[in-house]
């Protein structure tokens, strides 16, 4: 059954950034197709709402509530799926961010900050997982990246460039590391996560939004959460070092800022 390739059964996952939005949706999709999962993010309440749902598709869930944008506390995921659940087979880094900002509001720590966040975060994770799993013959990485990978607006010079930066980086890590870990990455774009509450809750901006989108529609968490699974199970088993777009047709800001020239 071509069904039973999305299968991940038996299989332990790590989701960064798990606590809402398209990081918690993941979790519970690697759950609910066979997955035991370790799952991140600075707020336990959070945590513990996504655990349960893990838990009631009749997989294992292990919280570890971190600030991510530290990078020592980053390899203690990894090792909590081997202390837990003795393997590690899947990473998902979606953590990441960084606020829009004018060009001369734009310092370099600024973009320092975004680069560690957005990179830096995701290859303290991989350095702690790939020996795991090593252990069991090999796994699957996948890096969230974003649409402002590679289109252009006014006020996401930081966002975009440690996204370009991410995507890249994936790119190279999947040579490094094939053939017995895969590394693809996914370029979102606009979703409705917690991140586009306020602007989504704005009908006028919504709708200027989903007009920018060929498919005329914002998306949902689920639509990247199924993109993971597909990468991470065998369906995906003849895909690395590639970066899909899962952004509606986008190919300009679906969001402008209103910055003025200089």
């Amino acid at each position: 059954m071509i069904l039973d390739r999305f299968r991940v059964d038996g299989l332990v996952g790590v989701v960064t950034g798990a606590g809402r939005g398209i990081g918690a949706a993941t979790a519970v999709a690697l759950a609910e197709a066979g997955a035991d999962v370790v799952i991140s993010s600075r707020t336990g309440d959070q945590l513990k709402d996504v655990a349960r749902r893990i838990e009631a598709a009749g997989r294992r869930a292990r919280i570890v509530e971190a600030d991510l944008s530290d990078l020592d506390a980053v390899p203690q995921l990894a090792e909590a799926a081997r202390a837990e659940f003795g393997r590690l087979d899947i990473v998902v880094n979606n953590v990441g961010g960084s606020m829009p900002a004018p060009f001369m509001h734009t310092s370099p720590q600024t973009l320092l900050d975004a680069l560690s966040f957005n990179v830096a975060t995701a290859h303290a994770l991989n350095l702690a997982a790939v020996p795991i799993m090593l252990e069991n013959g090999g796994g699957s990485i996948v890096n969230i990246s974003s649409a402002m990978a590679r289109l252009t607006g006014r006020g996401f010079l930081a966002y975009g460039t440690a996204k370009a930066a991410l995507s890249h980086y994936t790119r190279l890590a999947a040579t490094d590391l094939a053939p017995k870990i895969r590394v693809n990455a996914i370029c979102v774009g606009s979703v409705a996560t917690s991140a586009l509450d306020i602007v989504l809750r704005d009908e006028e901006i919504k709708t200027k939004m989903e007009q920018a989108t060929p498919l005329r529609v914002i998306g949902e968490p689920e639509d990247i959460a199924a993109t993971v699974l597909y990468l991470t199970s065998t369906a995906g088993k003849f895909v690395t070092g590639k970066v899909l777009e899962v952004d509606g047709g986008t190919e300009r800001p679906t969001l402008e800022l209103g910055l003025e020239d200089l």
